[in-house]
């Protein structure tokens, strides 16, 4: 299932392409956005186990310094914290910061009516296993949906465009931990596949399938072109950890992913391109998030 792609103005580059985001405030909401800061516990200089002694009694979390009720049930996950402060201060009203514990900024807020969180996760499987986890467990989230970018590796996965992951493969073995070794195939959910599949439409289309999400990011082997073989959209390193925590926790869960740079020709987004993407891809996923 694919629709045909907007392409967004690219460049090229010697390499990869860079993957981290040029957020460009609104200047219209530039001064109304002051959210409310945490009180970190980790300003009282104490020891560590009565700093996670504190933490599990008044934060519920770890890594979280939320309190019960301040993160909503519905949460967008970007892998950089800075990208999460730009979707808060853009797309959200009334927001108020629940998080900075490591610098993993969250924020609650409203949006057309309805509650929404965002935070981020860090890069990599072990990073948002953490903090989906808890975010599941502690606070009780129902709906996340990953937004970030990913390597193009299709001949059509053009920069610039948007994927929804039906289904994420991974080298990672966190997931056969959880499995005794056998290799469970995680997806999204489908109802904000659909949904999102819909909204994407008028931003000139998405592509839907398979992406990868892979342990090491500069890899010098041939997965690149076994995976692309195998007709695999695209590569990143959060959804498959993403989805498997959803389903064995009983939960919803959706990756929508901007092509950022291409694996293979070396095509990059230039900081414009990238804003405008990003855009896209924040609203798609503020209209998939309550189906």
């Amino acid at each position: 299932m694919q629709a045909t792609c907007q392409k967004s103005p690219v460049k090229k580059a010697g390499g990869k392409g860079m993957r981290a985001g040029i957020y460009k405030p609104n200047p219209e909401r530039a001064e109304a956005f002051t959210p409310t800061p945490p009180q970190d516990p980790r300003d009282t200089p104490i020891g560590v186990s009565e700093f996670i002694a504190m933490v599990y009694a008044e934060f519920m979390s770890v890594h979280i310094s939320a309190q019960k009720g301040e993160i909503s049930d519905r949460i967008l996950l970007p892998g950089d914290p800075l990208r999460a402060k730009w979707v808060a201060e853009n797309w959200l009203t009334d927001v108020k910061q629940f998080n900075a514990v490591r610098n993993m900024f969250g924020y609650t807020g409203i949006y057309k009516g309805e509650r929404i969180s965002v935070m981020g996760t860090g890069m990599g499987l072990p990073s948002i296993s953490i903090y989906v986890t808890e975010l599941f467990n502690e606070y009780d989230v129902q709906k996340a949906i990953r937004i970030g970018t990913a390597g193009g590796f299709q001949a059509n996965t053009k920069v610039g465009d948007v994927i929804l992951a039906m289904t994420a493969s991974t080298d990672s073995n966190i997931n056969r931990r959880f499995t005794n070794n056998l290799d469970f195939a995680p997806h999204a959910d489908f109802l904000m596949l659909r949904a999102a599949y819909e909204a994407a439409k008028k931003h000139g289309g998405c592509h839907v399938g398979g992406v990868s999400s892979m342990d090491y990011f500069y890899d010098e082997t041939d997965s690149k072109e076994r995976l692309r073989d195998h007709g695999v959209l695209a590569v990143e390193m959060e959804a498959s950890a993403l989805y498997s925590i959803a389903a064995r926790k009983k939960r919803r869960a959706l990756a929508i992913l901007t092509v950022s740079d291409h694996v293979f020709t070396h095509e990059s987004m230039d900081s414009d391109a990238r804003e405008r993407s990003l855009n896209n891809m924040v609203e798609i996923a503020l209209s998939a998030i309550n189906a």
